[in-house]
């Protein structure tokens, strides 16, 4: 498995390798051993799976307390996805990275615990899988606007496609009001 370093230490890439021959492919999602000599030394208790049709913007959410990290991938689609250090005592506190994932290029995105995290759907339709390092906890869950200047995301938005945001990701927070990591 290749790891590439983004431009946010703690948020990583990893490229798996893909062994294909004419029945289809083979490839390892997660391996502990490699992946905790990368830096992700977590263990994983729920994975989750959601659909989404193209111009659907998911985020940013995160989880003040039970803070999740996310090991985040697609099945089928394209989207583009993000990561927001959210960490108050970070030198990148308040800095996004993105990476685009699909079905093929087959990437998987480390968002680490103390970071927001949403994603963008490129494609006509996309499936999202993700383990999480800690349970789903709403009534800790907070969320910051995917549009917020501070931040600056480009989050790749497609011309002519109406971006879609549920009711609870349309109320999200400005960053200078959200509630940070200490």
């Amino acid at each position: 498995m290749k790891i590439i370093q983004t431009d946010i230490p703690d948020v990583l890439v990893f490229k798996p390798r893909v062994i294909g021959d004419s029945r289809g492919y083979f490839l390892e999602t997660w391996r502990d051993d490699i992946f905790r000599a990368a830096g992700v030394d977590h263990d994983f208790v729920q994975d989750n799976q959601s659909s989404s049709h193209q111009g659907v913007l998911r985020g940013l959410h995160y989880q003040v307390k039970q803070p999740q990290g996310k090991l985040v991938r697609v099945l089928a689609g394209r989207v583009f996805d993000v990561a927001v250090d959210l960490r108050r005592s970070s030198a990148t506190c308040g800095r996004w990275t993105g990476v685009e994932l699909s079905a093929e290029n087959r990437h998987m995105f480390w968002v680490p615990p103390g970071f927001g995290h949403g994603f963008y759907v490129l494609s006509e339709m996309a499936e999202f899988a993700y383990k999480c390092t800690n349970y789903y906890a709403p009534e800790h869950e907070r969320i910051i606007r995917y549009d917020d200047p501070h931040i600056g995301i480009d989050w790749h938005l497609l011309d002519h496609v109406q971006t879609v945001l549920s009711e609870k990701d349309g109320t999200g927070v400005a960053f200078d009001d959200a509630d940070l990591f200490d």
